[in-house]
């Protein structure tokens, strides 16, 4: 047996190797599991920085879509044409109103009237109400005249000289009497042609029916 000193010794080398044996398996461990975290690190960065994977060789055909999965096929692999996109709707063209002198333009001429007989002469006018030689009452608001010839329902045009406005009256009555004058407009046929302010105007006048 050893002297007590070695003993003391050999027991404080035992412990000591036993505290550095712990020291190094726990130094070990922690740089595995260093080691093994920044390789995790690296792996997600090199997941973060790898360039995107390449495009499928583009087709001969020229399609674009081609080769690309879930694309649909070419038109060529379908065996019909594919079903043409619906033209757009057009809105309706509004119709554009037509000025006055476009609908004058395009309105349908008068039907001329055959011109049975004509004449100058000139035109009074007259608005007393009273019995017509035809049997109905004068009325100054209608388009009438009394003639002294001509069939009674005759359908005269009367053109006023001084201004070219015309009025067609129906006769109705007889007269007038006195000299130079052959018709007697209502006072409404008057109007039309403008002579009521001087009562006696020059005319023209052209019988378009009798009767």
């Amino acid at each position: 047996m050893g002297s007590p000193v070695r003993r003391l010794l050999r027991a404080r080398l035992r412990t000591v190797l036993i505290v550095s044996g712990a020291a190094v398996a726990v130094l070990t461990v922690g740089a595995f599991a260093l080691v093994n975290g920044n390789g995790s690190s690296r792996s997600a960065q090199a997941a973060q920085t790898a360039p995107p994977p390449a495009d499928p060789p583009a087709d001969p055909s020229g399609d674009p879509l081609a080769g690309r999965p879930g694309a649909d096929p070419p038109r060529a692999s379908r065996g019909k044409p594919r079903t043409p996109e619906p033209s757009p709707a057009k809105s309706p063209k509004k119709k554009r109103a037509k000025s006055d002198s476009e609908a004058a333009h395009l309105a349908k001429p008068e039907k001329k009237r055959k011109v049975v007989a004509s004449g100058s002469c000139e035109a009074s006018y007259y608005w007393q109400g009273q019995m017509t030689a035809s049997g109905e009452s004068f009325d100054p608001d209608e388009l009438t005249a009394a003639h002294k010839t001509l069939p009674m329902g005759s359908k005269v045009r009367v053109t006023n000289k001084n201004n070219g406005r015309s009025v067609t009256v129906r006769i109705n009555d007889r007269g007038p009497y006195a000299g130079g004058r052959c018709l007697d407009l209502s006072r409404a046929a008057m109007k039309k042609v403008g002579g009521t302010g001087s009562g006696v105007i020059p005319v023209r006048y052209e019988v378009l029916s009798r009767g």
